[in-house]
C-alpha cells in the first residue's frame, strides 16, 4: 500500500515558488466564497508517520490562507474534563461550522492505532474501533461535510534520517522525543496497522490519500491542491443545485393517468375506487391511559420517591456516575411538572435543564447533533434534556424540515450516539410522556383561562393538533428503530399528571439503583 510512497517524489524549488502564488489565491477566493456560502463545512484529517510533516503543513495552510476562519485542533492524552465524557466528545465540540475548514491533527484516528501497535487492544476490538470512525465520517458527510484525509508517510530510512535532521538543529531540536525514537523502532507495526485502518476506514465519501512526506515542496503543493480541488468541486456543486431549484416548474398536464384512469364508465359509476385503509395501531394505541393515582398515595410516594433519588444521586455524584433524562411527548402533555419534580429534591450544581427548540443560528451552522454533545455534563451530574435530538424524527419529519433520506438516516445516527452515552457508563432513561388528544384539548383550553398558564399556548400547538395521527405515526417508528436493549424508550400514561410524575421518578431511581449497584 505505502510502496507508491516510497518513491522520492519531489518537486524544484523555482517550480514551488512557481505555483504557491497562484495556489495561495485560489485558496483564498475559495475560503471566502465558502464563507458566503456557508452550506457545508471542510474536514481535513492529517495522520501518519512521525516526522512526515503533519504539524508543517497545518501551519503552512494556516499561512496560505486566512486563519482566522480556520479552526485548528491537536489533541494529546484527554484531560480529566474529557475523560469524564464520552471519547468523541471532544471531537464533536471542536467541529468548525458551515463555511469554515477544521484542520485536526493527532484525531480520533490515533488513540486506535497506538492501543493496537502498543498492545493494549486485540483485533476485533481494534475493528471495533475503525467501524465507530466509519460511523462518525458517515454521519458527517450525509450531512454535507467535505471530508479530507491525509496519511503523511515516510519510508523506515527516510523517518531515521528525518529525526536525525531534527535534532541537530537547535531550533527544531525540541520536537524529537524519546517517544518518536521508540515508534521508529516500532515502525513495522505502526506500517501494519495503519494499513488496516486506511483500508477499513477509506470510503468514497472519505477516502484516504497516502502523501510521501519526505520532500516538503511536494507534500504541501499536493495538499494544497487536492483541498482546493475539493472545495471548488463542492462549491460548483452547491450552485448548479441552487440554479436547479430557481428554475421554474414544468406546467401540469390537463390530466394525469390516475385521472383518466378513473373517468366514469357506462352506468356513470367511478371504474377504480379508492380503498379506505382502517386507522392503523400504534405502539401508544395499547397504552392504558385510564391509570391514574389518587392525591393521598400520590403525595406520599412522591416523598418517598423524592428522598429516594436524592440519596441516590448524591451516591451518583460520589462516584461518578452521570446520568442523562430524555423527555419527549404532545404539547401540555406534562413534560415540564414531571422534570419539576425530579429536580426539586436536587442539589442545582449538581444538575442541568436543557429546554430545546428551533435550533439557532449558530447551532443550525452544525450537524444537528452537534448541540447535543456540546451539552454533555462533567461525570456525576444529571443533566435532563427537555426536547432532544430526537426532533429530527418527529417534529423535522412530521412538518417537512427534513427529508425522507435524512430522517429514515437519523436512526442509525442516534443509536450510534446512544450507545457512545452507554459505553462511557453513563444512565441513559428516555421518556416519551403521553396523553390523548382528547385530554390535550382540555387542557389548552385550562391554559386559556389560567393568566400566568397562557403564555405556554400559542398557534402552533393549535396547529400541531392538526397532525396529531402523523405524530402518532412518527413516535411509533421512533420507538421501534430506537428503543434499544442499552436504552429502552419508557412509555408514560400521562393522562393523570400524578400517576405519570410516579412512574418517571420511579423509572429514574431504578435506573440508577441498578447502575450504582454495579460500582
Amino acid at each position: 500500500m505505502f510502496e507508491a510512497a516510497e518513491v522520492g517524489s519531489s518537486i524544484a524549488k523555482s517550480e514551488f515558488r512557481k505555483q504557491v502564488p497562484l495556489l495561495r489565491h485560489e485558496l483564498l477566493v475559495l475560503q471566502q466564497e465558502l464563507l458566503e456560502l456557508a452550506e457545508f463545512p471542510v474536514i481535513v484529517v492529517f495522520a501518519g508517520v512521525d516526522g512526515a510533516g503533519k504539524g508543517q503543513t497545518v501551519n503552512l495552510l494556516n499561512e496560505w490562507m486566512d486563519p482566522r476562519w480556520i479552526v485548528t485542533r491537536a489533541y494529546n492524552t484527554p484531560s480529566d474534563e474529557e475523560r469524564e465524557r464520552p471519547e468523541y466528545w471532544r471531537f464533536w465540540r471542536d467541529l468548525p461550522p458551515k463555511g469554515r475548514i477544521g484542520l485536526f491533527l493527532s484525531s480520533w484516528y490515533s488513540r486506535p492505532v497506538l492501543d493496537r501497535v502498543y498492545g493494549n487492544i486485540e483485533l476485533p476490538q481494534f475493528v471495533d474501533c475503525l467501524d465507530r470512525i466509519v460511523a462518525f465520517e458517515n454521519t458527517l458527510t450525509e450531512e454535507g461535510a467535505v471530508l479530507l484525509k491525509f496519511w503523511m508517510h515516510l519510508s523506515k530510512p527516510a523517518q531515521k534520517r528525518r529525526l536525525k535532521a531534527l535534532e541537530k538543529d537547535p531550533l527544531t531540536s525540541w520536537r524529537v522525543t524519546d517517544r518518536d525514537w521508540k515508534h521508529w523502532e516500532l515502525y513495522d507495526e505502526f506500517v501494519e496497522t495503519a494499513e488496516r485502518a486506511i483500508m477499513r476506514t477509506s470510503t468514497g465519501r472519505a477516502p484516504w490519500t497516502i502523501v510521501e512526506g519526505e520532500d516538503l515542496n511536494y507534500r504541501s503543493l499536493m495538499v494544497g491542491t487536492m483541498i482546493r480541488d475539493a472545495i471548488r468541486k463542492r462549491i460548483d456543486d452547491a450552485r448548479r443545485t441552487q440554479e436547479t431549484l430557481l428554475q421554474p416548474a414544468p406546467d401540469k398536464p390537463d390530466a394525469s393517468a390516475a385521472e383518466v384512469a378513473q373517468k366514469t364508465a357506462g352506468d356513470g359509476e367511478a371504474s377504480v375506487k379508492t380503498i379506505q385503509s382502517s386507522p392503523r395501531i400504534t405502539i401508544l394505541s395499547n397504552l392504558d391511559m385510564s391509570r391514574s393515582i389518587n392525591k393521598g398515595d400520590y403525595r406520599q410516594k412522591l416523598m418517598e420517591n423524592q428522598a429516594r433519588l436524592s440519596k441516590l444521586c448524591r451516591e451518583a455524584f460520589k462516584k461518578k456516575v452521570t446520568t442523562i433524562l430524555v423527555f419527549e411527548g404532545p404539547d401540555a402533555a406534562g413534560k415540564g411538572g414531571g422534570i419539576r419534580r425530579i429536580t426539586s429534591p436536587l442539589d442545582a450544581r449538581n444538575y442541568q435543564v436543557l429546554p430545546f427548540a428551533a435550533p439557532t443560528d449558530e447551532e443550525s451552522a452544525h450537524h444537528y447533533l452537534w448541540r447535543f454533545w456540546r451539552h454533555l455534563s462533567r461525570a456525576g451530574r444529571l443533566t435532563i434534556y427537555d426536547r432532544s435530538w430526537y426532533g429530527r424524527v418527529l417534529v423535522e419529519r412530521v412538518e417537512g424540515f427534513a427529508s425522507e433520506e435524512t430522517w429514515r438516516r437519523a436512526y442509525a445516527e442516534i443509536n450510534d450516539f446512544e450507545d457512545q452515552l452507554i459505553e462511557s457508563d453513563i444512565v441513559l432513561a428516555k421518556f416519551w410522556v403521553h396523553i390523548t388528544k382528547e385530554e390535550q384539548l382540555n387542557r389548552f383550553k385550562l391554559r386559556e383561562k389560567v393568566p400566568y398558564k397562557r403564555w405556554k399556548l400559542t398557534e402552533e400547538d393549535w396547529r400541531n393538533r392538526e397532525k396529531w395521527g402523523q405524530y402518532e405515526m412518527a413516535v411509533h417508528d421512533m420507538v421501534q428503530h430506537t428503543s434499544t436493549i442499552n436504552a429502552p424508550w419508557t412509555l408514560v400514561e400521562g393522562n393523570d399528571k400524578r400517576y405519570a410524575r410516579i412512574k418517571v421518578i420511579e423509572t429514574v431511581c431504578e435506573r440508577l439503583e441498578y447502575k450504582l449497584s454495579e460500582k
